[in-house]
């Protein structure tokens, strides 16, 4: 009697060990079937393949998680910000989940421990951690369903990280903004871009924001995007009192 309970007992978790153990803790409840979780958390570098061939890693999920992402934060700011028009709308669901957000939960979550991967840690990138925390959403999606999905993302995101009147006055991007104030203002504006290699061999770019042939901020970082955001963020808080009308 107790084996035919078990078989149609379809909220049994089909595994345990310390992954379930962990993971029913992160997420607080039990996971139906845990292996989208451990693709989830599977790099591609793994090179895991599925009995057709297809590969196993968390790229997928990962598209199925921004998207129920972007729909629940959508909804949320359609019902608690009702005077905010379409373009207000989708810059706030910008600023939520940017990339910068994403890595913040991935991180906060602590979604390493779980990687899968042949890639030391150390050798990741930032982004990592949110391709990892979309994935962990659209695992649960096909885990739990969309109400569960959508419950999970208010309890975890939304409540503890989204503040609508804080995210108003949030930059996402100072290449963005200072690209759009020079526009405006019809300035001059170029990111000399240029590489350079460390005695250890690591390569890095070094970035000078000029500006009507000014020179306003110089950085450098492992990557031509990064360094960029960096030296207009440098550029952003030079020139704060004129960007901002008060000077």
């Amino acid at each position: 009697m107790k084996f035919i309970k078990n078989i149609f007992n379809k909220s049994r978790p089909v595994s345990g060990g310390i992954f379930f153990d962990e993971l029913s803790e992160l997420l607080g409840f039990q996971p139906v079937d845990e292996k989208n979780y451990r693709r989830a958390f599977t790099h591609r570098s793994a090179q895991k393949t599925d009995t057709d061939g297809n590969p196993l890693n968390y790229e997928r999920l990962e598209f199925l998680g921004d998207a129920m992402l972007g729909a629940v934060i959508a909804a949320h700011l359609f019902r608690y910000a009702p005077s905010g028009n379409e373009g207000y709308l989708t810059k706030m669901r910008s600023k939520i989940v940017s990339r910068e957000h994403l890595n913040e939960l991935g991180r906060d979550f602590n979604l390493i421990r779980f990687i899968d991967s042949k890639v030391a840690v150390n050798q990741y990138g930032d982004n990592i951690y949110g391709n990892m925390f979309e994935a962990l959403i659209g695992a649960i999606y096909l885990d739990k369903g969309f109400v569960f999905c959508e419950q999970f993302i208010q309890e975890k995101v939304i409540k503890p990280y989204v503040n609508i009147s804080q995210l108003e006055g949030k930059i996402t991007s100072y290449k963005s903004l200072i690209i759009e104030w020079c526009q405006k203002r019809k300035n001059q504006f170029q990111f000399d871009v240029f590489e350079e290699n460390t005695a250890e061999g690591q390569k890095f770019f070094g970035v000078r924001l000029k500006i009507n042939e000014q020179i306003i901020a110089k950085a450098r970082a492992t990557s031509k995007k990064k360094a960029e955001e960096k030296a207009a963020q440098r550029a952003y808080y030079a020139l704060q009192s004129k960007i901002e009308g008060k000077g």
